[in-house]
């Protein structure tokens, strides 16, 4: 019998802590049968960090929110087969039930296996699909039609068919080919590609391969953000392993397929994200957006036929080959095929990685998933997509999650960034950060986005405080048309998708802070008023010792009062005040 200590040690774990974990159980289990391995991240951010005890191969006990004065009785623990010792770390059942309502098939590895391991990979099954593919003969053209028949889109955002790019890339003219995956993920909140690459670097590396062999490209490339160190770093040992093995080079086991790796390191512009502007990058040029047509498929990276897909998407291909295009497309709904990975974050209570099949709606993957909202607030709205996506409010909660679907409230899928907001969130304040995150991140290659996403940041600023004017709604929703039907890319011309749907679904949130000089949501402070409850009060001092700026007097056990031109609004008195004493509107 076997025993495994798997400390899950994505980027999410070990700033939990999980290093520090493993570091503490190492000598405990020196010289011992218990074998102690690293495993990436299962998605339960929330429970972070987490040791899962195997017994042979079968996982007996996940425990988590694991420190390292744990160590000890883990370790015992593992040695002895008696769980008693440690039986308040082992997860409870109803936050087991985040795995159990998923279905993974991108994230199918991940959490599982050891990914700086080729041959914990191939246990697993990797490469088993490029072997099927070169094994059995089949043509590039057969591939494309598996990948046709699973009804698998793109899962950056656009959701563009997947086969119908690699059949244009295909039957482009040309020798020299190039296949590029997209890993600049830049949209706050998102970070699924991330753990893909973190977790299971060569379901990535197969699945383009298997792209590299449809398309007939000698050379793939990784385009990834710098401020992913870890998963840069797995990505590099998994393609020297893979290299080693006679999976990537010349001759790909013994055939006549050859293609070569490399990893671009991005400096992180959301722009970036945009293909055209990524080849750019690629070229060594700044990463602005390419006039199109051409299109990649004709005229890519060195204007030679190019196929670029994200992470997701290719995270799904050998499943597909190894299952068959209509396993795949037997998941989700008419017009949207097999699953999506979303990362929930915000207000909810179990934040992390989900992958649910296509045609679950928002309240299933929210409150039964998610587990609903934490901290007793009431579900407000939930932003899809990013700053190219659009806020859903709670009326619509039964929308179903497919492209069609999503896209008639306003929102996309986008890359699939979930994040929760409640009713302490200000819907204007949310559409200023993502519209100040857009005209910063903007390339500035076209006036409409360079300048209309600048001048709505300044209007939702000034709304905020409290110096909003009649007619600003209008003059946004103007320069929203604009900024969509003028700029040049897909992220300039979804910019105003943040502003369009908070006005379209909480416009009375806008009138107010403009007409009554009021935040619905207490979280603007230029439009807060604080003061305290006479009848309330007791006197005992703790606001006026705790107020930074020295706003608040009175004598002891007398009520208290707030210099309201002094206030700054900061809520400190009201944290404090254990009467309830303080009151803001």
């Amino acid at each position: 019998m076997s025993i495994r200590l798997a400390v899950g040690q994505g980027s999410c774990g070990i700033a939990a802590g999980a290093q520090k974990v493993a570091n503490a159980l190492r000598p405990l289990l020196a010289g011992s049968e218990v074998q102690l391995g690293t495993v990436g991240c299962i998605g339960m951010c929330w429970l972070e960090p987490i040791v899962d005890l195997y017994e042979n191969d079968t996982l007996k006990a996940r425990l988590v929110r694991v420190q390292p004065n744990h160590a000890e009785a883990i370790a015992e623990a593992a040695k002895s087969g008696d769980l008693s010792g440690i039986a308040e770390l082992v997860i409870q059942p109803e936050d087991s039930a985040f795995l159990e309502q998923q279905t993974r098939i991108a994230l199918r590895n991940c959490g599982i296996i050891d990914p700086e391991s080729l041959e914990s990979a191939k246990a697993a099954g990797a490469y088993s699909a490029l072997g099927k593919i070169l094994s059995t003969g089949m043509t590039p053209e057969d591939v494309i039609e598996v990948i046709k028949v699973s009804g698998l889109a793109g899962r950056g955002g656009a959701g563009f068919p997947t086969w119908f790019k690699w059949n244009a890339a295909r039957q482009s003219a040309g020798d020299e080919k190039y296949l590029i995956c997209n890993a600049d993920e830049g949209d706050p909140g998102a970070f699924m590609d991330r753990a893909v690459i973190e977790s299971d670097p060569h379901t990535l590396i197969e699945g383009m391969l298997i792209g590299a062999y449809a398309i007939g490209a000698k050379e793939a490339i990784v385009y990834v953000r710098a401020e992913y160190p870890l998963a840069i770093r797995r990505l590099e040992n998994a393609i020297c392993d893979a290299r080693e093995a006679g999976y990537i080079g010349k001759n790909i086991m013994e055939t006549d397929f050859s293609c070569e790796f490399r990893i671009k390191a991005g400096a992180g512009a959301f722009v970036c994200g945009e293909e055209t502007a990524l080849i750019e990058s690629l070229e060594g040029q700044r990463g602005m957006p390419r006039l199109k047509p051409p299109f990649p498929a004709q005229s890519g990276y060195w204007n030679k036929p190019s196929n670029i897909n994200n992470v997701e998407t290719f995270a799904n291909v050998a499943w597909i080959i190894s299952n068959g295009g209509e396993a795949f497309a037997a998941m989700g709904t008419e017009d949207s095929k097999g699953t999506k990975v979303f990362a929930l974050t915000g207000k909810i209570r179990r934040g992390g990685l989900v992958e649910i099949p296509m045609g679950m709606t928002l309240r299933q993957v929210i409150f039964e998933i998610g587990g609903g909202i934490r901290d007793g607030g009431t579900f407000k709205a939930v932003q899809m997509g990013g700053p190219s996506g659009g806020c859903i409010p709670a009326s619509l909660l039964d929308t179903v999650i497919d492209y069609k679907k999503l896209a008639a409230t306003g929102a996309i899928m986008g890359s699939g960034g979930m994040v929760v907001m409640d009713d302490s969130t200000c819907m204007v304040s949310m559409a200023k950060f993502f519209l100040d995150f857009t005209a910063k991140e903007s390339c500035g290659k076209c006036v409409h986005c360079r300048i209309g996403t600048k001048r709505l940041q300044e209007i939702l600023t000034r709304i905020t405080e409290g110096e909003g004017q009649e007619g600003d709604i209008e003059l946004m929703e103007e320069l929203c048309n604009a900024v969509r039907d003028g700029a040049l890319c897909g992220l300039g011309q979804t910019a105003p998708n943040p502003v369009l749907s908070t006005l379209r679904y909480f416009r009375d949130e806008f009138e107010a802070h403009i007409r009554d000089k009021r935040c619905p949501a207490h979280t603007c402070t230029a439009l807060l008023h604080v003061s305290i409850d006479a009848e309330k009060c007791r006197g005992c001092t703790a606001c006026a010792r705790n107020c930074p700026v020295y706003a608040i007097s009175g004598a002891v056990k007398e009520p208290h009062e707030i210099n309201a031109d002094a206030c700054i609004h900061c809520g400190r008195c009201k944290a404090v005040c254990k009467f309830g004493a303080v009151i803001v509107e």
